[in-house]
């Protein structure tokens, strides 16, 4: 599936609930969100048609998200199933970690070897802050048993705010140090009514790159051969086993590059995470579509994908995307 930019889109992103545990405060607005009704989700059956159809069409990477997918009721069901489509290559997940111990063997065992953990702070107090109650001790108990099981890589995104956790970004590489794990820092991006409290709280990634580079000797890694890097430039600490990623969806987006199409948990796909612009596969398909017309569709998603996304900075404020982070999956 060729876009009308040339990009070969070949990874679907499959938020499967919008439902969380946590409530992370630039992930959703204090007063929380109105959870969607049970018929306004998917179901696992119109999921799997979706991505066996997409399958068909040349996308060979899935990605499960939430909110946070170990929510959902028969969630390692459908990954046992969505393992089993001839063609799907590569099934990830991406968690809050906090039922991860329960979950990491038989999520591993239904088909997940590459897992994404999301973990702001080290702090337990601090933790608790930004997810608004989170359990700290659980996380780090799921991040534990998921390198034990066998999950590679294990990758830490950690959403780097000003005057909250950047006082952190030493303590998160040298994680990369201690254990083979890949740290991510994303910088923050303004989604909804959640991104109002945090208007001058972005901190751009060279910045946290530089701090990093004056603390320890930084190797880059990016353009060696790791196609499961995706969209972030990769160092290393000298001598460390892990490594540490940079995702930049502001000051250096990677939309030139980008090869995703994003279903979300009531069944609209979406080309790009910050353009507003949706198309509805729930609709059609509970009206009885072939798979023809869920094929054309999917391929009217990509024609409209954007060369670009337009949220960058515009004198010293971030334009914002309409939507919460947590209902788009990421």
């Amino acid at each position: 599936m060729i876009d009308a930019h040339n990009r070969d889109i070949n990874y679907l992103r499959v938020s499967i609930t919008d439902r969380c545990n946590l409530r992370c405060t630039y992930c959703m607005p204090k007063e929380g969100l109105s959870a969607l009704g049970h018929e306004d989700v998917l179901r696992y059956e119109e999921i799997l048609r979706i991505v066996h159809i997409a399958v068909k069409m040349g996308v060979t990477k899935a990605r499960i998200t939430g909110g946070e997918p170990l929510v959902r009721r028969g969630v390692v069901d459908f990954i046992s199933r969505l393992s089993e489509l001839s063609g799907l290559t590569d099934i990830s997940l991406t968690t809050n970690g906090v039922f991860l111990e329960s979950f990491a063997y038989p999520l591993f065992h239904a088909g997940i070897k590459r897992i994404n953990i999301s973990l702001d702070s080290l702090n337990a107090g601090k933790y608790a802050l930004i997810t608004r109650g989170g359990d700290l001790k659980a996380v780090l108990r799921g991040i534990d048993m998921a390198h034990q099981v066998g999950f590679h890589p294990i990758k830490i995104n950690t959403v780097v705010i000003n005057g909250v956790n950047d006082d952190e970004i030493l303590d998160f590489a040298l994680l990369s140090v201690e254990k083979p794990f890949q740290i991510r820092f994303i910088e923050l991006m303004p989604m909804g009514r959640a991104g109002d409290q945090y208007e001058g709280k972005y901190l751009s990634n060279d910045i946290i790159r530089e701090r990093i580079g004056k603390a320890f000797s930084l190797e880059s890694l990016s353009g060696k051969g790791n196609n499961n890097d995706g969209p972030a430039r990769i160092y290393r600490i000298s001598g460390a086993p892990g490594t540490i990623g940079f995702i930049s969806p502001i000051s250096n987006h990677f939309c030139r590059t980008c090869n995703r199409l994003r279903l979300t948990a009531d069944g609209h796909l979406r080309a790009c995470l910050l353009s507003d612009g949706e198309i509805s596969l729930r609709e059609a398909l509970r009206r009885g579509c072939s798979d023809e017309e869920l094929q054309d569709l999917i391929k009217s998603a990509i024609a409209r994908k954007p060369m670009q996304h337009d949220m960058s900075l515009d004198e010293n404020h971030l334009r914002k995307c309409a939507k919460e982070m947590s209902s788009l999956g990421g």
